[in-house]
């Protein structure tokens, strides 16, 4: 892939391609463009989402591509909801997550993102994966972005909302996902597809 050419980042949330763009910084060697795509509701377990997501995505677009799928896993639950808490937070609001694990004594949950790369419609898919380790709490901080008030993070004593943006995007299960893909990018300029799966934790 010649320097310079777009990646189209699959998303309508400009605050997650703003975060992405910032943790990817200068070294990045493409531009990342954001696109709107409403994509089917799939199922299964994050790595089967996120590649069927990326696979849709690469058809429509007909070009290179990138989509992420974002988790809270509560342990308490065995990882539920995990992909799908958009829904619960939907139907919850933050103050609901912590009433979801009210009942349980282990607060303990994980934030998992998975972004997905293609380079087109017959190329491979190259998964690269983030994990923070925290606990669910009462929501505390800006109710702007998702469940990041009921998040908080191993570590430290606040929330992914109340957290300072800069020291957010240094700890994040995002920033350790696109460093991956960074890292995969910056290694393989010529010929990113040539990267293999990778996770960061």
């Amino acid at each position: 892939m010649a320097a310079g050419r777009r990646v189209v980042f699959v998303t309508g949330n400009a605050k997650k391609l703003e975060e992405v763009i910032q943790i990817l910084g200068d070294k990045f060697p493409y531009k990342l463009v954001s696109k709107k795509i409403d994509l089917p509701e799939y199922q299964g377990e994050p790595d089967e989402i996120t590649i069927q997501k990326c696979q849709e995505a690469a058809r429509q677009v007909d070009g290179p591509v990138l989509v992420e799928d974002t988790c809270l896993c509560f342990n308490a639950l065995g990882g539920l909801p995990g992909p799908y808490i958009k829904w619960f937070l939907d139907k919850l609001k933050p103050e609901g997550k912590s009433s979801a694990a009210g009942g349980f004594e282990d607060k303990s949950a994980f934030a998992l993102c998975t972004f997905a790369y293609r380079a087109g419609k017959q190329a491979p898919v190259i998964l690269f994966r983030g994990k923070t380790e925290g606990q669910i709490v009462e929501p505390r901080g800006p109710r702007d972005f998702g469940w990041d008030p009921c998040f908080q993070p191993d570590g430290y004593e606040k929330t992914y909302a109340e957290l300072p943006k800069e020291v957010k995007n240094s700890i994040s299960h995002r920033y350790r996902a696109v460093k991956a893909m960074a890292d995969n990018f910056i290694q393989h300029c010529d010929d990113p597809d040539s990267g293999s799966q990778s996770s960061s934790t």
